[in-house]
Formats: C-alpha cells, sequence, structure tokens
C-alpha cells in the first residue's frame, strides 16, 4: 500500500477551501486543535492541516476526492467521544468532521430511523420515543456521542446483554469511498440476503474503508419498566461467581459491575449513600411483565444470595432503578476524576469473568497501580479503568505496562481486546495477537480493495 501521509501545498489546501463552501473547511489552529484528540487523549496525536466540518454526502465525496487526488491522509470523526484513538488526527492530513450532519426522519410504520451520523445517540432515542417507539443501543456516553461514532466502533452498552449491539439495529447505510464515490447499502427490510453483507462490513471498521454519511436504524417497542436488583459482595470473586450463575439460567435486561474503587469514585461524585465497604456491587434488571418478572427477579436475587452477597436490595420503583443506573453511567466520569486513565474494554465468554477480573487485580498489585473495574458483566464485556499520574514518569511506565499486561491476559484467555470501543491506534499492536497473521492477511486485502491508495483513516485498527 502506498505511502499516503503526504504533506499537501499551500495550493492544494486552497483547491480544497474553494471547492466547498464557506466556513466549510477550517484550517486555523484555534480551530483545528480540538479535532486532534479523541477521548482516548493520544499523546501522539498529529496536527491536521485542515478540518472539512461537512454538511452533506457531496461535501464529504468532495474532501475524499481531495484527498485521493492529493494523497492526503483522511481522519473521520464523529463527536470525539472515542476511547481507542481511532480518530487521533494525522500531522499533514484531514479530518472529516460528520458533527454538522443531524438530520432524522422516522417512519413509525416500518419502525425505522433515517438518521445522518451527527445526531447523538440519546437525540435518535428521543426522536423514536416520540414515535412511540425504542432505539436500545445504550452507551454509557449515549448522551454526548454520535451515531456515527457508534457505527463506526460497533458500540454497545447497557442493555446489550439482552438486546444486542449497534450493528443488531443496522439495516442500512450510505459510504463514500475513498475515491469520493457514495455507496447505498442494505435498506429498510428486515431480511435481506442479496449479495455480500457489505452493509456488516462497514459497520466497525472504524473509518478505515469509508465515511457513514447516513443510516437506516431498526427500532423496537418500547421497553417496558424494568425492575431493579442491587446486590454488594464482600469479595469480587463471589460477584463474578453470581453474574455466571444470573446468566446461565436467564438473560436479564441489564447486568452492570463495579468494584470498589469505583463505588467510591462514585459516591464521592453524587452522594448517593453507595456501600463504599463492598468489594464489588451489581446492578440488574428484568424487563419483562407479569409473572416472568417476578420469577426473573427471584432468580437473580436467589443467585446473588446464594454466591454470598452481604446485601440484597429488590425494587419496581423505576426511579429508584434509574438511580443506579445513573450511577453505573457515571462510573468513568467519577473516575477521571482520580487522575489520567488508561481504559480499556476487554472482554470474555462469561464463564471466564472470574478469571479475567481475578488476573486484572493480580496486574493491578504486581505494577503498584490503581486499576478501578466496570463491567457490562452479562456479556463479558469490561472496562478496567488505569489511574495514574502523568508527571511520574516511572507510574506512567507501570500504568502502560499494566494496559499490555490486561489485554495480553484477555487474549490468553480466549477474549478480546475490544468488546465495543474499537481498536483504534491505541490497541493496534495487539490485535494480530488476538485474530491471528491470517485473518490480519486477508483484512489488509479487504482494505486494499476499497481504499488502494491507504488514505482512510491510517494507522487505526490495521
Amino acid at each position: 500500500m502506498t505511502d499516503v501521509l503526504v504533506q499537501p501545498s499551500q495550493t492544494a489546501i486552497d483547491e480544497l477551501v474553494a471547492a466547498l463552501p464557506e466556513g466549510v473547511v477550517v484550517t486555523e489552529a484555534v480551530l483545528t486543535d480540538k479535532y486532534r484528540f479523541d477521548r482516548a487523549a493520544d499523546p501522539d496525536a498529529g496536527v491536521p492541516v485542515a478540518v472539512v466540518r461537512a454538511e452533506s454526502t457531496e461535501q464529504v465525496q468532495t474532501a475524499l476526492r481531495w484527498a485521493s487526488e492529493h494523497r492526503v491522509a483522511v481522519v473521520p470523526r464523529g463527536a470525539g467521544t472515542g476511547l481507542s484513538g481511532g480518530s487521533t488526527a494525522l500531522t499533514g492530513g484531514i479530518v472529516v468532521s460528520t458533527e454538522r450532519m443531524r438530520a432524522i426522519s422516522v417512519d413509525p410504520l416500518s419502525r425505522v430511523a433515517v438518521v445522518q451520523p451527527g445526531l447523538l445517540n440519546a437525540e435518535v432515542k428521543q426522536a423514536a420515543a416520540q414515535a412511540g417507539l425504542w432505539y436500545p443501543p445504550d452507551p454509557s456516553s449515549f448522551e454526548i456521542c454520535s451515531i456515527g461514532g457508534n457505527i463506526a466502533t460497533n458500540a454497545g452498552g447497557l442493555c446489550c446483554v439482552k438486546y444486542g449491539v449497534t450493528t443488531d439495529y443496522v439495516l442500512a447505510l450510505e459510504v463514500v469511498l475513498a475515491d469520493g464515490r457514495a455507496l447505498r447499502l442494505g435498506g429498510p427490510r428486515l431480511k435481506d440476503s442479496a449479495g455480500l453483507s457489505l452493509t456488516k462490513l462497514f459497520v466497525g471498521s472504524e473509518g478505515t474503508l469509508g465515511i457513514i454519511t447516513e443510516v437506516t436504524l431498526r427500532l423496537m417497542p418500547p421497553q417496558h419498566p424494568p425492575r431493579t436488583v442491587v446486590a454488594s459482595f464482600a469479595d469480587t470473586h463471589a460477584a463474578t461467581e453470581a453474574i455466571v450463575a444470573i446468566t446461565s439460567k436467564l438473560r436479564p435486561a441489564m447486568l452492570e459491575y463495579m468494584d470498589r474503587a469505583t463505588v467510591s469514585a462514585v459516591e464521592d461524585n453524587l452522594r448517593m449513600g453507595l456501600d463504599r465497604s463492598a468489594a464489588a456491587l451489581l446492578v440488574a434488571q428484568t424487563d419483562t411483565e407479569g409473572t416472568t418478572a417476578d420469577r426473573e427477579l427471584a432468580q437473580i436475587v436467589a443467585a446473588c444470595e446464594a454466591c454470598g452477597a452481604g446485601e440484597v436490595l429488590a425494587t419496581d420503583d423505576p426511579a429508584e432503578g434509574e438511580a443506579f443506573t445513573v450511577a453505573r453511567r457515571q462510573a468513568i466520569p467519577s473516575i477521571e476524576k482520580k487522575g489520567k486513565l488508561l481504559l480499556e474494554d476487554v472482554g470474555v465468554a462469561v464463564p471466564r469473568l472470574p478469571a479475567l477480573v481475578a488476573g486484572i487485580e493480580k496486574i493491578a498489585a504486581a505494577r503498584s497501580v490503581v486499576i478501578a473495574l466496570i463491567a457490562h458483566a452479562g456479556d463479558g464485556n469490561t472496562h478496567p479503568l488505569i489511574v495514574f499520574d502523568p508527571a511520574d514518569a516511572d507510574a506512567a511506565a507501570r500504568a502502560q505496562a499494566a494496559f499490555g499486561e490486561v489485554m495480553d491476559l484477555a487474549i490468553e484467555l480466549d477474549g478480546t481486546i475490544t468488546g465495543e470501543h474499537g481498536v483504534g491506534r491505541l490497541k493496534q499492536p495487539w490485535l494480530q495477537a488476538q485474530v491471528g497473521a491470517d485473518v490480519m492477511d486477508l483484512s489488509r486485502r479487504i482494505k486494499e480493495a476499497v481504499d488502494p491508495l491507504g488514505i482512510m483513516n491510517p494507522g487505526a485498527v490495521l
């Protein structure tokens, strides 16, 4: 693949500015600087020569045709809330932001929403709710993350243990390829076996194959009011055994895990009376109805008690249940107040979750680092949050070492280095260890076929 990290001339940049409406392309450092990083704050972020704040598919096409002509690297970007360095800017390249592409229409009869990528996840949920429907995927950052970014990373969330992840709700895409062609893939049909599954190929591709400019999303009937169980445990092994016991019997609507460090940080932030003495806290929900809901709630409570829970609270009060859900969503912002974070999202099959949690605790002790652990426990997707002081070189080095060891551990347990955040640039060195050389070779050949010049998000994923 051709080396495309070519610094465009000022004349070429002027051509890009002239080719698009006034204000779409910005080149001043004071405006482009905020597009250099995503939430992972990759220290190796480069300085783009321009940011294209596209407002339409046609403007994205113009930008990519220009980039192909001049062989300039392109980093696609949504809301910038990514946690893996997937939208880290490259020096000499351009950033194409879809934040201004915010149209949405909802068809309540076919239960679909046609959405541009700049709309926030929360805004899609709100529009669906106004039509009496529901869009299930719910990343903890749903209030600030964009649908385009969700699709690029195949984002998950709290309710995904029962309702699936982003790809399960994507029916169709409009995608602009590196050469500027706009493709329409899929459609508003629930079943479609015509041709290769190209729609699925682009979901989770992290901007390495093209830029998504429109998506058709499947919507669902509204979720029934959930019932909530909150259980505290004196040790983390008991809590993870309870998770295995619960998921072996039923599929809860939510099953979340927070360790002591996380609970304390959230309590510092929210002051809601969480048990700081607990080694781990589980928050589970069932959204079935009638006697089925009674049975599921009883099964969750029984599993927690059988595994040694010290205190178990069961409630059918939606407001009380939502308060605990908010506490879980506030975990990362609360931990961020304790220091700089290296964030991971390694995952394993649920029966191996006890081994993963125990292994992460051993790594934290061996490296003398704080690793606050939260998890979408019902599907085995954990978020180890490594906290350190960036001004302390030794602490930073130990944190970085722990970061790699956690991913090595997940791979050893036949798990994954990313359940929902994406590979980006920060996890790319570990990808081959998970998927193998042959899969990497096939992946690169697919990228070369779609992006022969290699201009789309070089350095990310592959």
